[in-house]
């Protein structure tokens, strides 16, 4: 039975969760709190943390960062009334995986759950002593199992949104992307297409990868959407 953390204040949006979860067969805990939502993630081991952003002793962005800082990789689901794609995407940039904005029906949370799951598992399942697998065009290079990033011998930082979303133009290099193979292959869930968080990370990666070369990487195909090639 997965182990899943719900850091919710509204004792109605609480019931209505639990409970939903509790019938797809989901062992749920609940803080109330932030802090109590921090002690609960660093004492116990679960499977995934449902983490609202408006709380009201320390909001869920801060969470979310303390948590990653002591290394806590279990997937974050950010529930959130700020729908905004410039307030998605600061929550994704914290260390999140996925969001949700409220009001929100149950199926697609339970989507959205499912999904982080499958991709933590196949995660799991890749891990271990096997050979390297690493990337690379012009001078970046990705190496996919430590997890880091070099362009030109030097050590690039990215959050885990912006690497995934990196590493599927890595390995479909050369080829032009649409927003909708991004969502789906980056995020691994189908976003509201109304929303430019593609872009927004796009716009990330190309202040970290290519503002300071003069050879871009990150190209921009008007009407169709992106690719990484040289030149």
């Amino acid at each position: 039975m997965k182990k899943i953390l719900l850091v919710e204040d509204e004792i109605s949006v609480v019931s209505f969760i639990k409970s939903g979860l509790n019938e797809e067969n989901y062992e749920v805990s609940v803080a109330l709190n932030g802090e109590t939502g921090i002690a609960m993630a660093l004492a116990n081991e679960f499977d995934l943390i449902v983490l609202d952003i408006m709380l009201p002793d320390k909001n869920g962005l801060d969470i979310c960062r303390e948590l990653r800082e002591q290394d806590i990789q279990v997937p974050i689901l950010f529930l959130t009334a700020l729908g905004t794609s410039e307030n998605i995407a600061l929550g994704l940039n914290t260390g999140a995986d996925d969001y949700l904005v409220k009001p929100f029906k149950f199926i697609e949370l339970s989507a959205r759950i499912k999904a982080l799951l499958r991709r933590s598992v196949k995660s799991a399942a890749t891990s271990g002593d096997l050979p390297q697998t690493i990337y690379s065009i012009a001078d970046l290079r990705i190496n996919d199992d430590a997890k880091t990033v070099e362009r030109a011998g030097t050590t690039i930082s990215l959050t885990a949104t912006e690497y995934r979303l990196l590493l599927t133009l890595m390995k479909n290099r050369g080829k032009v992307l649409s927003r909708l193979d991004l969502l789906e292959s980056a995020w691994d869930i189908n976003f509201d297409l109304g929303t430019n968080v593609v872009d927004v990370y796009i716009n990330y990666l190309r202040k970290k990868l290519d503002s300071d070369h003069k050879q871009k990487l990150i190209h921009t195909v008007i009407g169709m959407g992106y690719v990484l090639k040289e030149g």
